[in-house]
């Protein structure tokens, strides 16, 4: 791939605090050589105090084509962008951008759609299913919704903070009326369960749920890449639970990511 690195090739960033645990730059940049694309995926670790000005201090960079947005700067990603995806402006944040011939930012939020196609290859089924989400935050809000509209019978919320939980159940449920409410950390009943909070990254976090209450019906799903199988996965597989990890989640997006930053449609 150094052998292509010339003046001429075209710039994608991907933002994040922190942003050392990413994947992409190495995958992207990898989908990019295979379809003959002269371009390449840099990681930037940026604060959130200074996501706004990064953002806009792109705006003369004419060489810089995209950006990837991983935690914890989606919903401030979205306020850059002049167009969304109507997913994008419903959940009011982004995790890719890219320049259109104005060189003014579309966005749209693939996070939903990389988690449920990685769930159905480990041999998950969203449809008629109970389900946990555990994070209210860019992630989870993508998640949450994409597994709505898969068809889960129910989709309950739990967030340590009660305000964004509920500003998440009331947004989800304007566009799924009677499917959605506020969720716990005991996941009794449930038939998926999905992480979508950083919790499992560092040896001393917490469990995101009860794990003692799981059991060996339920498919469970995490976002953390790094450790790739996390603490709840664990658990998870003791039981016989399926399991999808943030690894796997993350090669099911790739190529809509590509896409994405191709100018495709997605």
């Amino acid at each position: 791939m150094l052998d292509m690195l010339s003046g001429e090739t075209r710039i994608f960033v991907i933002i994040g605090h922190p942003i050392a645990q990413v994947k992409s730059p190495a995958g992207i940049t990898r989908g990019f050589v295979e379809r003959g694309i002269n371009a390449a995926l840099i990681p930037i670790h940026v604060l959130p105090e200074d996501v706004d000005g990064f953002i806009a201090a792109l705006g003369p960079v004419l060489n810089v084509d995209g950006i990837v947005v991983t935690i914890p700067h989606k919903f401030a990603a979205r306020q850059h962008c002049t167009t969304l995806s109507d997913r994008a402006r419903l959940l009011d944040s982004a995790n890719v951008l890219r320049r259109g011939k104005d060189r003014a930012w579309h966005g749209d939020m693939l996070d939903g759609v990389g988690f449920v196609r990685a769930m159905r290859q480990a041999g998950g089924e969203p449809e008629g299913k109970r389900t946990l989400l555990i994070g209210a935050g860019g992630a989870g809000s993508a998640i949450g919704l994409q597994l709505l509209d898969s068809g889960v019978e129910e989709l309950a919320i739990h967030d340590m903070d009660a305000g964004r939980r509920d500003a998440l159940v009331a947004r989800l449920a304007s566009a799924h009326p009677g499917r959605v409410r506020a969720g716990s950390t005991d996941p009794t009943g449930f038939g998926i369960i999905a992480n979508a909070t950083p919790m499992g990254m560092r040896p001393d976090d917490p469990l995101p749920v009860e794990v003692e209450k799981l059991a060996p019906s339920m498919f469970i799903g995490d976002v953390i890449t790094a450790p790739e199988v996390s603490p709840l996965l664990e658990a998870g597989r003791r039981l016989g639970c399926k399991t999808q990890t943030g690894v796997n989640m993350f090669l099911a997006q790739r190529e809509l990511i590509v896409d994405f930053l191709e100018g495709k449609p997605v």
